[in-house]
């Protein structure tokens, strides 16, 4: 009999300083749907969400909390996620039709990335495989196909 595998998924947790404002960027933004929430004081200050495949943790962090040393200012600073997806650009005109700001697409290591940067500063990224060649800039590429 073969062994099922223990680890089941890998889900990141971030701490986020506005919950409110992490919920628009990720569920009114990016799609997310919220899956599970904690509210001990009658607001959301844990939650889970997931969009297909992919899953977040956000935990807020409150006065009575540990501090911790913020850099910058930001807690993400320095922290990326990447979602591999079937299609980035897809993301991308969602979430821009939704009005969140992004950075223009671009080819990298063959796929296509997608990145945001939520309100803490964590870097979200969503990538798709493509043989579009590296380092085009999606404006580039649309006008010659589109």
């Amino acid at each position: 009999m073969e062994e099922q595998p223990n680890i089941t998924a890998t889900v990141p947790f971030f701490m986020v300083s506005d919950m409110e404002a992490a919920l628009r960027f990720y569920v009114d933004g990016l799609g997310f749907v919220l899956i599970h929430s904690w509210t001990p004081r009658g607001t959301i200050e844990w939650c889970a969400l997931k969009r297909d495949n992919g899953a977040l943790m956000l935990q807020e962090l409150r006065k009575d909390m540990p501090h911790h040393v913020l850099h910058g200012g930001k807690w993400g600073l320095g922290v990326s996620v990447c979602f591999v997806c079937n299609d980035a650009l897809a993301i991308y005109r969602e979430a821009t039709g939704r009005g969140l700001p992004v950075a223009e697409p671009f080819v990298g290591n063959n796929m296509w990335v997608v990145a945001f940067t939520d309100p803490d500063g964590y870097r979200i990224e969503f990538e798709s495989a493509t043989d579009v060649p590296e380092e085009t800039k999606y404006t580039d590429w649309s006008k010659q196909n589109h």
